[in-house]
């Protein structure tokens, strides 16, 4: 695999770092983390929800917290006393941290935690100024302005 060095566009592209940034982080090799599995669906046309199985923690082992266009969710199991002997141990019970790019003004409306999944919803909310509008057209023709001549 090829790597290709952006930073030259970081000096010229004025406004457009954030991409060269995207660009760059999109080329890591780093292996994406895959504990513990989630899904992200897309409910309507804007609204979203990220699904994480993580079954054995409690709501007061996971954390979330959202700033600008990131969300990060945070587990950390609290260490039980082990009681009895496990022939085999299939469900995981380590710590984790998945971070996730929010786009432009996507929003966490909500959290829950139901039978080993957190679901959490999310929201787009595009702001009026944003918004596409529509430009009327008038049947009247317009005005003329009159020219004056400098003395």
């Amino acid at each position: 695999m090829r790597n290709f060095d952006f930073s030259p566009l970081y000096r010229s592209a004025i406004g457009f770092d954030r991409l060269a940034q995207l660009m760059n982080e999109a080329q890591r090799t780093e292996a994406t983390p895959s504990y513990p599995p989630y899904n992200i669906e897309l409910v309507n046309e804007d609204q979203y929800r990220i699904s994480m199985a993580v079954a054995g923690f409690d709501r007061t082992e996971i954390e979330i917290e959202s700033e600008r266009d990131l969300l990060k969710v945070v587990g950390r199991k609290t260490k039980p006393e082990i009681q009895g002997t496990f022939l085999h141990r299939g469900i995981a019970s380590r710590d984790f941290e998945h971070s996730f790019r929010l786009a432009d003004h996507v929003k966490v409306v909500a959290a829950r935690l139901d039978n080993g999944l957190l679901n959490i919803e999310l929201q787009r909310e595009i702001p009026e100024a944003h918004k596409p509008r529509r430009i009327l057209i008038d049947a009247e023709p317009l005005k003329t302005v009159d020219h004056l001549q400098a003395a």
